[in-house]
């Protein structure tokens, strides 16, 4: 299927790593020219080497979006590169474990800057140049906001939030044309979920235990697979569907755990 993304300029916060970095290589894939925006200047231009020797085009902006300003700043950089925006995809951020019992306000507030605010910041800066190119908006976000997880307040009220703000921004943005959608993660394999399951005790033992709870093959998420999903809704080949949470999790939310081992 053609997507019809050729030339399309489109940032990926979080982009040079796991999801965002999936993210990337599919749109590169389809001829986009992804802009990858993330806190590591060095991790960022990594990426956009190895797809410039594949005979890619990609740009990156070095920002720690937790800084309200840097968000405007790496939109400002696009603009002055590219002098367009055809999509956004809404994706840095990290489940920080900041809790209720072992919280506080600061912490709370800080993994809502780095998790939740920069999607409302990036979105309000980019939106004038997506409202010229009828542009579309993707927000990852995570199980955790309607499952829960324990231990992870502030990450859970950002996912949470990045759904709400989905739906709130589907609506207000139907009059430009503009389509936004949510694709919400549960398990997916990254460095990242690699890294936090080596820092448990039985990490083997811990991956067999969540594989086996994935109703379909009882296996991971990859993250091409959220990728797939992510560039299929920037694209114009999903030009009717707005306003959706779409899970891409094998089932895990929604059916009956009682299938996992069937």
């Amino acid at each position: 299927m053609d997507l019809q993304l050729k030339d399309k300029v489109v940032i990926v916060t979080g982009g040079a790593k796991g999801i965002g970095e999936g993210i990337v290589q599919v749109l590169a894939g389809e001829g986009a020219i992804p802009v990858i925006v993330g806190r590591n200047a060095a991790d960022n231009q990594k990426v956009v080497d190895e797809l410039a020797a594949k005979g890619c085009r990609a740009f990156q902006f070095a920002a720690e979006l937790s800084r309200p300003e840097d968000s405007k700043k790496a939109v400002d950089a696009v603009l002055k590169e590219f002098g367009r925006i055809d999509g956004l995809v809404n994706n840095a951020g990290a489940n920080d474990g900041v809790g209720l019992e072992n919280g506080n306000y600061e912490a709370f507030m800080a993994s809502l800057h780095k998790n939740m605010v920069h999607y409302y910041l990036m979105a309000q800066h980019a939106l004038p140049a997506l409202k010229e190119s009828k542009g579309a908006i993707v927000n990852i976000t995570s199980k955790t906001s309607e499952t829960g997880q324990g231990g992870t307040s502030a990450y859970a009220a950002a996912n949470g939030g990045r759904n709400a703000l989905t739906r709130e921004w589907a609506v207000e943005l139907l009059k430009y044309g503009i389509r936004v959608n949510s694709v919400v993660v549960s398990e997916c394999w990254t460095p990242m979920y690699a890294n936090w399951l080596n820092s448990l005790p039985n990490p083997e033992e811990t991956l067999e235990k969540i594989v086996s709870k994935i109703p379909l093959e009882n296996r991971m998420t990859t993250a091409e697979e959220i990728a797939n999903m992510t560039v299929f809704l920037l694209s114009r080949q999903s030009s009717h569907t707005t306003g959706q949470l779409i899970y891409v999790d094998g089932g895990y939310v929604h059916l009956d755990r009682a299938l996992a081992n069937g």
